[in-house]
């Protein structure tokens, strides 16, 4: 990261960004077990994502170094689509390798809960693969709460991968990012 010790700053994503939210999103998907998928996305796929997100009005926010490289992203969307969950969202947050263990993750995800809250949302949902101790303990720390793990319900490399919910009622929570820097 550019100065040492310097946060990044967390703003709306712009078309321009796409590129590196599309390398941290094919690195995740072939390096790691968070997305449970193994065909890297398209550039094009990721406009469309990109795009339907911002209709929809849900966020997609980037983290931001001070030299100006996005070293992370976060959104979130429809938890399900049927209308009894409409105040439910489930969200996502992407750190790229050179950027990870830095709290990078934790500022986007403080970014998205402040943004859900504001936005009127009851409840936030975290699918994490069961064995990421990492982003477990981040969502613990901001207050997110084990629902259950859902066993061997994923597949990838030929491994059969657990599912872990856990939540966040935004209602209970009392101060929020007010902005995203």
């Amino acid at each position: 990261m550019g100065a040492a010790g310097s946060l990044p700053l967390i703003r709306d994503a712009e078309p321009g960004d796409l590129p590196a939210i599309l390398r941290i999103t094919n690195d995740a998907i072939e390096n790691t077990d968070a997305l449970w998928i193994t065909t890297p996305f398209t550039p094009e796929q990721r406009h469309q994502w990109f795009e339907d997100r911002v209709a929809q009005g849900y966020p997609v926010l980037v983290a931001v170094d001070p030299d100006g490289v996005v070293a992370g992203y976060g959104s979130y969307g429809s938890f399900r689509s049927y209308e009894g969950y409409a105040r439910t969202v489930e969200h996502s947050v992407y750190v790229a390798p050179d950027y990870q263990r830095r709290g990078i993750g934790r500022l986007l995800l403080r970014a998205l809960i402040g943004h859900a809250k504001a936005a009127g949302f009851h409840v936030m949902v975290a699918g994490i693969t069961a064995g990421n101790a990492a982003s477990v303990a981040m969502h613990c720390e901001l207050g997110f709460q084990d629902c259950g793990t859902l066993p061997q319900v994923g597949r990838k490399r030929g491994r059969w991968l657990d599912l872990l919910f856990m939540t966040l009622r935004l209602d209970d929570i009392h101060t929020v990012e007010k902005d995203f820097s």
